[in-house]
């Protein structure tokens, strides 16, 4: 064997020691990537379940939703016809109802004037100023 057969070999254990040393991180690295494998495909199953009650919960929250927007546009007809019954029983017993408690002011401001005076008869002036 010549020197450069021994060289030869040396630098042929050294690739071969070389090949080895990395071959170990590489299988490390190989299982890594299979567990996180692993547990990507574990996560997108537990995720469906999870997805579909989302999607169920969104339907119900839609459907009551409709049923709230037919709620409240039935009390916005309820306020309408509250403000129309309102304004017509404004129109139609405000003004009597007014003159009316006129009237009764009037009377009873009478009674007390006249009571003040001690009945008032004979006492009053017709045409003059007291």
């Amino acid at each position: 064997m010549s020197a450069g057969q021994i060289a030869a070999i040396v630098a042929a254990a050294a690739f071969v020691l070389l090949v080895l040393l990395l071959a170990v991180p590489l299988i490390k690295l190989g299982h890594t990537l299979d567990e996180a494998t692993e547990a990507i495909r574990k996560a997108h199953e537990g995720s469906d379940p999870l997805l579909s009650g989302a999607n169920t919960t969104i339907t119900h929250v839609n459907t009551q939703l409709e049923r709230l927007d037919g709620i409240s546009s039935n009390v916005g007809v309820v306020s309408g016809n509250l403000a129309a019954l309102s304004s017509l029983f404004t129109a139609t017993l405000g003004g009597p109802l007014v003159r009316v408690a006129a009237l009764f002011y009037g009377v009873g401001k009478a009674a007390r004037r006249r009571r003040k005076t001690g009945g008032g008869r004979g006492r009053r002036r017709i045409g003059g100023r007291r």
